[in-house]
C-alpha cells in the first residue's frame, strides 16, 4: 500500500484465536461433510484455544462410541492448542453470557472462552447461530 511520499506502508493485522467447540471437534474427528470447514481452524495450532469443558465432552462422547483408546487420542490432539481451564472469573463470565444469550451451560463456557481471549467461535451448534463473533456452520447431512 502507499505510504507517504511514495514509499510503501505494511499493514499489520493480528491473528485472532480460534475456539472451536465440541460439535466442531466431533465433526473434525468424524469427518463429517462439515470437517473441512473446522479443518483451519482446528489445524492452525498456533492460534488454537481449547475450553477445558470441551476436552470433558469430547472425551466421554468419542469413549462411549469408539473406547478410552480413541478417546485419549482425541483429547491429546485437542491439547496442542492453548487449553483455557474455567476459573471464578470465567465462571461468572460464562453465567452472564449465558443469562444474556440464553446458552446451556457448557456453551456458555465456550462462548466466554472465545470472548476471554478476542477470539472467533468456530461451531455447529444452533445455539451460537447470530451471535457476535461466531463462525457457525450448519451441520451437513452426509449425501
Amino acid at each position: 500500500m502507499p505510504g507517504p511520499a511514495g514509499g510503501s506502508r505494511a499493514v499489520v493485522t493480528r491473528a485472532r484465536p480460534n475456539v472451536v467447540d465440541s460439535s466442531a471437534w466431533l465433526a473434525y474427528f468424524a469427518d463429517e461433510p462439515s470437517a473441512a470447514e473446522f479443518a483451519p481452524a482446528i489445524e492452525e495450532v498456533r492460534l488454537l484455544v481449547v475450553p477445558a469443558v470441551c476436552l470433558l465432552e469430547i472425551f466421554k462422547v468419542v469413549a462411549r462410541q469408539r473406547g478410552d483408546g480413541d478417546a485419549l487420542q482425541a483429547v491429546a490432539i485437542m491439547q496442542q492448542g492453548q487449553v483455557v481451564d474455567l476459573d471464578a472469573a470465567l465462571a461468572l463470565s460464562a453465567a452472564r453470557v449465558g443469562l444474556d444469550h440464553k446458552l446451556p451451560l457448557a456453551d456458555s463456557i465456550v462462548y466466554a472462552t472465545a470472548r476471554s481471549v478476542g477470539g472467533i467461535l468456530w461451531t455447529q451448534d444452533d445455539d451460537f447461530d447470530g451471535l457476535p463473533d461466531v463462525h457457525y456452520v450448519p451441520k451437513r447431512r452426509p449425501a
